[in-house]
């Protein structure tokens, strides 16, 4: 008979017990020493990385990575402190930037000795990277020194790492600052009376430039390792960024530094747009230039071959990989063969011959031709390769190949750099070979590589391929313009888009009053009364095809020209509302088109007789209101449309009262000058034609050399009539100007005898002009003679 089990209902508190007893002693572990790092700690488990044995380890640096240390955690009241002066910095509601910097002083000072608790807070994080936003360069100086001795730890935290990268990218103008001598102005005037004990002096009385070379030698000895790290690689990649000079704010540097998920943190009316310093190269000292050739090659040199290329397909390893290489393959001492027997990252990846069928380079580029991270790194090696390492490639790799390769959703991003390499007889061949794929890459919505085949063709001077491109491309998307568009901007319902852009370019007078009040937000749902389109990647792309055909004079612009004339009022306005295809119409308004063309299309869309509402409606739309603003400076560029920007002024000021009750009716109201067109025209015609000059120097240049032009011809004629004065002065008669037509002659009589004097011009010379020329020729300096004898110049003309 079986025993009777007496602690069976007793069994799963003892187990809870063991468990709580488990997770208290490990509790007890972390608070008592230093965190010890897990078997799987580092490892991501969307990774599917393999490691390598033989992988080289460095044994002084092997140890302060295992261990990290903990700075302890903020008491509740701590936290409640820093997290109101995070929600304060955030809503940045102060009366003056004085008191402001009042509270950042106070906010520093309660934070002295916690800075690194902060930084490693899941809650308070966030306020740190906000002081470093806002603080002064003697306040990130000191943060530098808090960090000091810390930086390799804090990189590889989840929190603190992106502290560290917004202290490095906030103190990247300091260094430049530093080498023009304006940061030492600065400085005086923010130095305050706050007392410091010298530790805190030595360091704020440093150069930014020893700081990050400080980091770097803390940093050294660890690179391999954080090469690969999931939070250390970003701070890596920020770091070898501001030590290149590279821009920080453009968009091929953005992916590189930071995913598209990380969270952007920012302070209320506080301008977070890209400046021009952030924007352009920036200037670094030399030690910078040298500091960046020593991380690469201690890099390469603590890693094998085998290493090397298992970063290339590796998730985290790869970007910063493909940044250490393009800074090696840019370097000038790298390309003039400079330490050429020096192992480098490019001999690593290729060590051998790639022309040679079979070997292990040509295996190598064939292996991450199609793979969707190794790809990236081929792009890069492609873009930036010397010349011959880059024909060599071509020729073995792509030149058969490339009208394969262009059809494959991953390889074609590499094609599309090969592209913009070849010289004009290599892209001749390749858009012989890729001629056929077009169609089929057309029906795809394949256009990027398109576009690339005729920016490429058009920079290279080739006639003969953008001709077949524009037949092939014009068949592909069929014969019919009406269509022709639709199809390349992947619009399948037009209907729907019409629809769906007047529901949502209703303005909200339409409302009823009585639904306004207490349920405000019901108006707003019923104004769209379907649910607004969202635009499509297909969409986006087919719209930047038809932007790049615009800007390609001839062929390719006639196509895109023809199609927009052929499209009916209703599809030009849906055209102009919806965000991906507007930005074709605002392509089509550029100098670059015939003013022909843009006078027929601003007549279809904005003065058809059936839509009399059209302009208001772009008016008041957010995304319509672009239009216009691509109008003012497209018509006030050349005399011949400007009555179209007046008669656009006109009917704009009809309607003053709903476009200033309307968010967007103000900026166009403001964009458009339309308080100075009410009430000095003449300065607002003047005004208008100035920034439009200003935006467009080419339509000036020909503004001026036709004005140029029309004011020498009477000089010349003049000068000829002198001469033929000399002669005899009867053929001055006959060459002073072009064979007048009957009806002109007979004008002239006319007015020679209505007028008493024998001469067309003498009505001109005897009497003043009338309206807006009275005062110019009332004041014009006469050029005869004070007791009536007439200038020799005119004597031809008025027949003396």
């Amino acid at each position: 008979m079986p025993k009777e089990n007496k602690h069976s209902r007793g069994r799963r508190k003892e187990e809870k017990d063991k468990k709580r007893k488990r997770e208290d002693s490990c509790d007890g572990d972390v608070v008592d020493g230093k965190r010890q790092k897990t078997p799987t700690s580092f490892e991501d488990p969307e990774v599917n990385f393999i490691g390598l044995d033989n992988a080289p380890q460095n044994e002084d640096a092997s140890a302060p990575v295992t261990e990290r240390p903990f700075y302890g955690m903020l008491e509740d009241e701590e936290q409640e402190y820093f997290r109101r002066a995070d929600e304060l910095l955030e809503l940045n509601d102060f009366p003056t930037t004085e008191e402001r910097d009042l509270f950042l002083e106070n906010v520093f000072r309660e934070a002295e000795g916690k800075e690194l608790k902060i930084a490693c807070s899941q809650s308070c994080s966030r306020l740190m990277e906000r002081l470093i936003l806002l603080s002064s360069t003697k306040q990130k100086k000191k943060l530098f020194g808090v960090f000091a001795g810390n930086f390799s730890h804090l990189c590889q935290h989840r929190f603190a790492s992106h502290c560290v990268e917004g202290l490095f990218i906030g103190s990247a103008g300091v260094v430049t600052r530093e080498l023009t001598g304006d940061e030492k102005l600065e400085e005086k005037r923010q130095e305050g009376d706050m007392g410091m004990d010298q530790g805190e002096e030595n360091v704020e009385n440093s150069s930014m430039e020893s700081l990050f070379l400080a980091t770097l030698d803390e940093l050294e000895g660890q690179m391999t390792f954080l090469l690969t790290d999931r939070f250390a690689s970003h701070t890596l990649r920020v770091l070898l960024v501001i030590l290149s000079g590279r821009p920080l704010e453009k968009s091929s540097t953005s992916s590189l530094l930071q995913s598209k998920k990380k969270e952007k943190i920012s302070v209320a009316n506080v301008n977070s747009a890209p400046t021009e310093f952030a924007l352009n190269k920036r200037a670094v000292p030399e030690s910078f230039q040298f500091a960046v050739e020593k991380i690469i090659s201690d890099t390469v040199a603590t890693m094998d071959t085998s290493f090397i290329r298992v970063l290339a397909t590796h998730p985290t390893g790869n970007p910063t990989l493909q940044l250490l290489l393009e800074l090696e393959l840019t370097n000038p001492t790298s390309k003039k063969g400079v330490n050429a027997d020096q192992k480098t990252i490019i001999s690593a990846l290729l060590p051998d011959d790639i022309g040679e069928e079979g070997s292990s380079s040509a295996v190598f580029v064939n292996g991450l031709m199609y793979d969707q991270i190794g790809s990236r790194l081929l792009e890069t090696i492609c873009e930036h390769a010397p010349g011959k390492l880059f024909k060599q490639i071509y020729k073995s790799t792509f030149k058969e190949r490339i009208a394969g390769l262009a059809r494959n959703e991953i390889s074609s991003y590499v094609v599309i750099k090969v592209l913009n390499r070849l010289s004009k007889e290599d892209l001749e061949d390749a858009v012989e070979q890729m001629g056929p794929q077009i169609q089929g890459l057309a029906e795809r919505n394949r256009t990027v590589i398109i576009k690339t085949l005729f920016e490429r063709s058009y920079a290279r001077h080739s006639t003969k391929s953008v001709e077949k491109l524009v037949e092939t491309v014009g068949s592909s998307y069929g014969s019919d313009p009406s269509t022709l568009l639709l199809k390349m901007a992947c619009i399948e319902d037009v209907d729907a888009l019409i629809r769906a852009t007047s529901d949502a370019s209703q303005p909200n007078e339409d409302v009823p009053a009585e639904e306004e009040g207490e349920e405000a937000s019901k108006p707003k749902k019923k104004i769209t009364k379907s649910q607004p389109l969202r635009p499509t990647p297909q969409q986006t792309h087919g719209s930047l095809l038809a932007q790049s055909l615009l800007n390609i004079p001839g062929g390719p612009s006639a196509l895109i020209h023809d199609s927009l004339l052929s499209l009916p009022q209703p599809t030009l306005q849906a055209f102009a509302l919806y965000t991906p295809t507007s930005h074709i119409i605002q392509a089509a308004f550029t100098p670059k088109s015939p003013p022909i063309f843009r006078r027929k299309l601003i007549n279809t869309l904005l003065f058809s007789p059936d839509h009399p509402d059209a302009l208001l409606t772009l008016a008041l739309s957010p995304t319509g209101s672009h239009t216009l603003d691509a109008l003012l400076p497209s018509t006030a560029s050349i005399n011949s449309l400007f009555t179209l920007t007046e008669r656009i002024a006109v009917a704009l000021t009809h309607h003053e009262a709903t476009l200033r009750d309307s968010f967007t009716g103000r900026i166009v109201w403001k964009n458009w000058q339309l308080d100075l067109f009410k009430r000095r025209r003449g300065e607002w015609v003047n005004t208008i034609k100035q920034l439009a000059a200003a935006k467009y120097p080419s339509a000036k240049a020909a503004i001026e050399t036709n004005v140029e032009e029309a004011v020498e011809e009477p000089a010349v004629s003049a000068t000829k009539s002198k001469k033929n004065k000399k002669n005899g002065g009867v053929k001055g008669e006959v060459d002073a100007g072009p064979k007048k037509s009957a009806i002109q002659l007979a004008r002239e009589r006319h007015a020679a005898k209505k007028a008493g004097v024998g001469g067309v011009n003498a009505v001109k010379i005897g009497h003043k002009g009338t309206g807006v020329n009275s005062g110019k020729i009332g004041a014009k300096k006469s050029t005869d003679h004070p007791n009536g004898d007439v200038h020799p110049s005119r004597k031809v003309v008025i027949g003396l």
